[in-house]
């Protein structure tokens, strides 16, 4: 039974990975989002009600966490949806829970989705990987690129999209491999990668399977000769592979944990004085889980509520500022700056910016 008090709380069922190849993203994106909710109830919460979040797993099957996600929203045990995880979730969450709640969905995703109530807050491929190809063609002479993915939607919407949109630029996909997400062993991947002739890889794997691969990519002597872009490689797998794997290896994020911005330079002066030196490293997924929150927040603060009928006055083309700095809501999704980096041993330097804020 609830407390009289809790009938004032807002719920969010929290969707992370606890488990599996993503699984290395879970104590980073619990961190920032446990940083988002202190602030926030440190004030005026969501719309003047304070936040709890309701963990679900989403390193598990995506039809299980859809099931386990879907019940709390059917019972009002939550107010809305929000955290990281593959598309293949999130198209399983809203086959069961579209239309009924807010859903901000923080991973960066293959393009859109019309589902009512979605929320699309993580970098896509116009502004994240096709400026960061044409940023290595004009800077290292990469024209010809092969994909490693993992096999579900977003690697391959994401391959097909960047293979159309790299036709007549000077740049070209002329190789696909894609595995199954848990993937350990890319011998096979590797020596078809040795007999290409290609100049560059775009790595779409996730979490532990991006650790295998880089550290096996090194081994075999390939990062000798090809370098490595990623959308989703950040400062965990960069530690997980170790510094020797790491060579040749470029990121394009909308955050870094050296990005040397005030807004960036805010959020993590916050977060390592809430949680020490020793904390969960600070990178472009955990801190997309903060933005989660803090959009729910905002869009409570806009709309009086975050029901999905309040929050259809959230016009396209609002700005607001988040540690990433300035965003703008186009439709249901966003724009933001994106940033290239190197690899640099165990961490990032950026390089260049390689999209703005419209």
């Amino acid at each position: 039974m609830r407390s009289p008090g809790a009938r004032e709380m807002l719920s969010i069922a929290f969707v992370v990975p606890l488990q599996g190849p993503t699984g290395i993203y879970g104590p980073s994106c619990l961190a920032c989002a446990q940083l988002a909710v202190e602030q926030l109830n440190a004030g005026r919460g969501i719309a003047g009600r304070q936040v709890e979040l309701v963990q679900v797993d989403a390193g598990r099957p995506p039809a299980i966490v859809a099931e386990e996600v879907g019940r709390l929203v059917d019972s009002g045990r939550v107010n809305a949806v929000a955290g990281w995880h593959i598309s293949a979730v999130r198209v399983a969450l809203t086959q069961r829970t579209g239309g009924k709640v807010v859903y901000a969905f923080a991973a960066m995703h293959e393009g859109s989705d019309d589902t009512p109530g979605v929320f699309m807050l993580g970098e896509r491929p116009v502004n994240q990987l096709l400026p960061a190809t044409h940023w290595i063609r004009e800077q290292h002479g990469v024209r010809r690129w092969a994909v490693v993915g993992n096999d579900y939607i977003y690697p391959r919407v994401t391959a097909s999209t960047t293979t159309d949109a790299l036709k007549d630029s000077g740049s070209s996909v002329v190789r696909t491999d894609f595995v199954p997400l848990g993937t350990a062993d890319f011998r096979s991947v590797l020596n078809g990668l040795e007999r290409a002739d290609i100049d560059g890889v775009i790595m779409l794997l996730m979490g532990q399977d991006a650790v295998h691969f880089n550290r096996q990519f090194a081994k075999a002597g390939l990062s000798e000769r090809l370098l490595r872009l990623s959308p989703a490689i950040e400062e965990n797998t960069l530690l997980a592979a170790g510094s020797s794997a790491n060579k040749g290896l470029f990121a394009a994020a909308a955050y870094f944990d050296g990005l040397a911005t005030i807004e960036s330079g805010e959020f993590a002066r916050d977060y390592y004085a809430r949680f020490g030196a020793w904390a969960p490293a600070l990178n472009a997924v955990g801190e997309s889980c903060y933005e989660a929150i803090r959009f729910l927040a905002r869009l409570g603060e806009i709309a009086g509520s975050i029901t999905i009928d309040a929050v259809s006055v959230m016009s396209s083309g609002h700005f607001y500022d988040s540690p990433r700095g300035l965003m703008r809501l186009d439709g249901n999704l966003v724009d933001q700056d994106v940033y290239l980096a190197a690899a640099n041993g165990l961490e990032f330097t950026i390089e260049d910016q390689i999209a703005q804020c419209g």
